[in-house]
């Protein structure tokens, strides 16, 4: 039985499952870095424990420590959340060694649908369309130069190992085939450990949709409808929504028989996402499925009135999925946008330091995500996600009008954020009419990033900043972190004790 579990991540996604795990009656333990002593996972759990230096290396990616905590706290489980080490098959097979419930798929599913190619043959074999391409890995460069003259270019050179658009060219002509494929395989064997590549056929301006699907391990396997992920900047996704505004009924219910074909095709158990490149003729083919829980799942949420996050942990429980068989209906719209630490008016540089002040959204159908707070302070070390502001409405258009209003009324100081440009896509002609592909921003870009932020935005920024200014004379102190009310992070003191959980 479960009664205590280590949620081994930082950030929204460790508070969002600490959450769940109280909604549950479950005791949550969270982990932390140097760097993250003040964060709002750590105040939300029941316990935490210091992992060590702030370089994922020495604590969020490094899975002994991870283990050993789990075990030193007492826990029965372990929730990866997203990211670090969530699609690893080693550390979900080294949780099972250790007795520990990886709230998560098994690890073999894990495995088969990490290896691009070997998911591939996967679903070529469960009926699954793919796009057109090598479905084992490339000796070389001039096997990759015969696939281009098979297939027609242009074509993707594509890691086999992993994704994230890390380890990908595109290649137009059979000239630039050489250099594409060095800068791919290298880069892949940095990001992966792997400089193995695979071909596809290039698909010129296809949206990219994927399919939420959630499983127990009694047999059950449900499709909750689709994302529309198709606003993303070098592949990393910045705007999504549910439902897509090109998928019709019809549409959807194929798009969710090829899901769940592909999630039983692993024996995939606990929630994950099928993606698909959707063609402008209509046609889609598989492009991915990630093993784990989404950044993007609370619109899926919104809509389909599912808690995915307290489904996994029914499912690691033994328990089955609450949720109806068939192809759902979405009710209503939902929009997300990323709030990052980000300046869009400089190429989308990353910025650190002290989020001095935030005021918070609210009101009907908007919910803040978020994982910090004012006085701490964003780093370099980990993704520069701060918040996900997701809105919902009876209808897209209303979506869109609440989203724009929830941006308008979000005020963060002390760093650039994607805020701005959030705001400009709400207004933007093309957005607005549904009109998207995976090259939106590359179209659009030039107008929605031209000019300043908006003057109102500026103006309620230095006013905001002023009067944190003037309270700082008046304190004689500066706002930081090492001045924010003490508290007593959790029952675990440094050394580990075990003070205050329940046995």
């Amino acid at each position: 039985m479960i009664k205590r579990v280590l949620v081994a991540n930082r950030g929204e996604i460790a508070l969002r499952v600490i959450r769940a795990c109280h909604e549950e009656g479950l005791e949550a333990v969270a982990v932390y870095s140097e760097a993250d002593r003040l964060a709002p996972h750590v105040r939300a759990a029941d316990a935490a424990i210091l992992l060590g230096a702030p370089p994922a290396a020495d604590s969020y990616l490094n899975s002994g420590k991870l283990i050993a905590a789990a075990r030193d706290a007492g826990c029965q489980a372990l929730h990866p959340g997203y990211g670090f080490l969530s699609e690893r098959a080693a550390f979900a097979q080294a949780c099972a060694d250790a007795g520990l419930t990886f709230i998560g798929p098994p690890p073999a599913a894990i495995r088969a649908m990490g290896d691009k190619t070997e998911a591939r043959r996967r679903m070529q074999a469960a009926g699954v369309p793919i796009v057109p391409g090598t479905a084992t890995p490339l000796h070389d460069a001039a096997e990759a130069r015969r696939e281009g003259k098979r297939m027609g270019y242009p074509l993707l050179l594509k890691a086999a190992a992993g994704g994230g658009g890390k380890g990908m060219r595109l290649v137009r002509a059979e000239a630039e085939i050489d250099s594409a494929f060095q800068g791919a395989r290298s880069e892949a064997q940095k990001a992966f450990g792997d400089g193995a590549l695979y071909v596809e056929k290039y698909l010129e301006r296809p949206r990219h949709i994927e399919i939420q699907v959630l499983a127990d391990g009694r047999g059950r396997v449900v499709a909750l409808g689709e994302r529309e992920c198709s606003i993303q900047r070098r592949h990393q996704k910045l705007i999504e929504e549910a439902p897509s505004p090109a998928v019709s009924p019809a549409l959807r219910r194929r798009l969710s028989e090829a899901a769940t074909a592909a999630a039983s095709a692993v024996g995939y158990v606990s929630a994950g996402t099928i993606e698909f490149l959707l063609a402008q003729t209509g046609e889609f083919y598989f492009l991915e499925m990630n093993t784990r829980i989404q950044v993007e799942h609370p619109v899926t949420e919104l809509v389909y009135g599912v808690d995915l996050v307290r489904e996994q942990l029914r499912v690691a429980a033994g328990q089955a999925i609450r949720v109806h068989g068939g192809v759902l209906q979405p009710r209503g719209h939902a929009i997300e946008c990323r709030i990052t630490a980000e300046d869009p008016f400089n190429d989308f540089l990353p910025a650190t330091g002290v989020l001095q002040y935030l005021r918070v959204p609210g009101g009907p159908g908007v919910r803040w995500d978020g994982g910090v707070d004012a006085g701490n302070e964003v780093t370099l070390f980990y993704d520069p996600l701060i918040a996900k502001l997701v809105c919902w409405g009876e209808s897209r258009e209303i979506a869109i009008q609440r989203m724009r209003r929830a941006l308008r009324e979000l005020l963060i100081v002390g760093l650039p954020t994607a805020q701005p440009f959030h705001l400009r896509v709400m207004d933007d002609p093309d957005f607005r009419k549904g009109e998207l592909d995976i090259t939106y921003l590359e179209r659009v870009g030039q107008r929605l990033l031209a000019a300043p932020p908006l003057p109102g935005l500026e103006r309620a920024m230095a006013v905001t900043a002023a009067l944190l200014a003037d309270e700082r004379r008046s304190a004689a102190r500066p706002v930081s972190p090492s001045n924010l009310p003490t508290f007593q992070p959790s029952a675990w003191g440094e050394e580990g004790r075990r003070e205050g959980l329940r046995e």
